[in-house]
């Protein structure tokens, strides 16, 4: 099957959002925002790990990047997202965030941003990435997965896996032109030199951390 050509720099267009995001009330990481970041809040907090920085790696239409400043009340957040239409849509939205938080956000794609050494470099206490990988291409994910190590301690990954997507032509009727269809196999590969799974969807990087500097210390559970 041929997939559209994009340039992850320019994001997905208007109709991409229009379409596939009809009915976000039905979507993960947005009909259950509010469960996601409860679901991180309780977890760091089991381990007494503090979060007081955030960055949200491709937030899209905002839903769950708010929710988690909510949450977490970071004391510095930054966000990224490529596509002028979603980025458009959540700097014109009302943010109900703490007026402590100090929020910056982007226009840029993951790629370039991790291509792009900062003025003075940042270390976030937790990265969100959500639905994002599976439109880089092998080449890309592996240029990105090391920066992503170095740049946050803990990482929120979540990526359809091919079964998923096939799921969600089969069941929902939705099909995604753009996302790459990847084995659960492949995706691990990209992430276990790089990562620990440390519980669902939550990752640590192997730069901050080892199995003796851990705050999440029940180490049958790390991978």
């Amino acid at each position: 099957m041929t997939k559209k050509k994009i340039k992850g720099s320019e994001g997905f267009p208007d109709q991409y959002w229009t379409v596939n995001y009809a009915e976000p009330e039905e979507m993960d990481n947005i009909m259950n925002a509010r469960e996601h970041a409860a679901y991180m809040k309780a977890i760091f907090d089991l381990e007494r790990v503090d979060i007081s920085s955030v960055i949200d790696l491709g937030f899209g239409l905002g839903i769950l990047f708010e929710q988690v400043l909510q949450t977490f009340v970071p004391y510095r957040a930054h966000g990224i997202e490529p596509s002028p239409y979603a980025f458009a849509q959540f700097k014109k939205k009302k943010l109900s965030i703490p007026e402590s938080t100090k929020l910056s956000l982007d226009q840029v794609d993951l790629v370039t941003w991790a291509q792009t050494t900062p003025k003075r470099e940042k270390t976030y206490d937790l990265g969100i990435c959500t639905s994002v990988l599976q439109y880089l291409s092998d080449e890309e994910i592996k240029a990105v997965m090391p920066v992503l190590a170095k740049r946050v301690r803990y990482l929120y990954l979540s990526v359809p896996t091919d079964l998923e997507l096939k799921h969600q032509i089969e069941d929902v009727e939705f099909h995604d032109e753009y996302a790459i269809h990847r084995s659960k196999e492949k995706y691990l590969k990209f992430i276990h030199p790089h990562f620990t799974i440390i519980s669902s969807r939550l990752l640590e990087s192997k730069i901050h951390f080892d199995e003796d500097s851990t705050n999440f210390t029940d180490l049958l559970f790390r991978f």
